[in-house]
């Protein structure tokens, strides 16, 4: 057994010892006005090189960052698509998306931007930049659903906000890193931004995917509390389908056991009490169809019974409770009185 258990996990074991072989070879791209860029910090850096036609690529690398230091951004920006687009596959395809990229957003290009560091997330993954991408995708996102316009070749604003593409960008962060820091940041903002729109479906699925995704965020309390009070919006009253009554109750419940010691504890409390309140008296009101229009004072019971349950220390359930007994004296004269007797109408039943 030991020599079955040690074959099988010596391809592992060389798995690993490549990989962290690899990840020691890799070399970085450094810049510097008087070298410009070159490759260190690993042991393959004599041999870093962008591919077929190299030299023209590392040229136009260099061109491209002289001329950004030099202040010509927009030669810079031309120079470092053309390494991007001529030279794909060189080790400075993905430094150059970044830094084109970095110039469009400054310009406020907000979704050339985004378009290009998503570039460098999908063509380079294993860039150094991914974490600071994430985050600078997050920026954009949030700051065209906060109201920001695009702006046209960096220079003119669009006449219009551009909030529904700052959703659907804050979507992509979700696919690019579901477990950084910036996923739930994003649902919630994703929250904001359709609440703001008018969709507030599509605000209850976001806040839905934060609580159920990442219950241990530090947003989650403040997620619970924004869906109980969706829900709570969408009940219309006593009279009509309770079903928005009881989703809200739940998450005001959930929010009240697990978390305690939340500043908004009070706040929750209350909504809890609006709701179960609400639920009660549409009770009430429904049992008091079957006792005073019906007779039916079985299903009355049912209902004035469910009513005292759904919050019994309220008012809503002391009105049940007098019901109950109502209920319980027309029940015992009806019973007294007999059957009703039959009509005569001209001689007819």
């Amino acid at each position: 057994m030991k020599n079955c258990s040690a074959h099988a996990s010596a391809p592992l074991i060389f798995c690993a010892t490549f990989l962290l072989a690899m990840a020691a070879a890799r070399a970085d791209l450094v810049w510097t006005s008087e070298t410009g860029w070159r490759a260190e910090g690993g042991v393959l850096a004599p041999l870093v090189a962008p591919e077929g036609g190299g030299r023209n690529a590392l040229d136009l690398m260099n061109q491209a960052t002289a001329a950004e230091e030099k202040g010509d951004k927009s030669a810079a920006l031309s120079l470092y698509e053309s390494v991007a687009k001529k030279y794909p596959r060189s080790d400075l395809a993905g430094e150059a998306l970044f830094r084109a990229a970095q110039l469009r957003l400054d310009r406020r290009q907000y979704f050339r931007a985004f378009d290009g560091y998503q570039d460098v997330v999908t063509l380079h993954p294993d860039t150094k930049h991914f974490d600071q991408i994430i985050g600078l995708q997050y920026t954009i996102a949030t700051t065209l659903m906060d109201g920001a316009h695009n702006r046209w070749f960096g220079l003119i604003p669009a006449p219009f906000a551009s909030r529904s593409e700052g959703v659907a960008y804050a979507e992509k962060i979700l696919l690019n890193a579901p477990h950084s820091d910036y996923a739930p940041l994003a649902l919630m903002k994703i929250a904001q931004g359709q609440q703001r729109a008018g969709n507030p479906e599509e605000a209850k699925d976001a806040l839905d995917r934060l609580i159920s995704n990442y219950p241990q965020s530090v947003l989650a309390p403040d997620a619970y509390l924004r869906l109980a009070q969706a829900y709570a919006d969408d009940v219309q009253g006593p009279a009509y389908d309770q079903g928005a009554t009881k989703q809200a109750i739940t998450y005001y419940e959930d929010f009240t056991l697990q978390f305690p010691k939340d500043p908004n504890l009070p706040s929750a409390a209350k909504g809890l009490a609006d709701m179960r309140a609400i639920l009660a008296q549409g009770k009430v009101e429904i049992g008091d169809f079957y006792f005073l229009k019906r007779d039916n004072f079985t299903a009355a019971r049912v209902l004035y019974n469910e009513a005292i349950t759904s919050y019994p220390d309220s008012p809503v359930a002391a009105v049940a409770r007098q019901r109950l007994a109502e209920v319980d004296i027309a029940e015992a004269k009806a019973k007294a009185a007999g059957p009703p007797k039959k009509k005569w109408f001209f001689g007819l039943f």
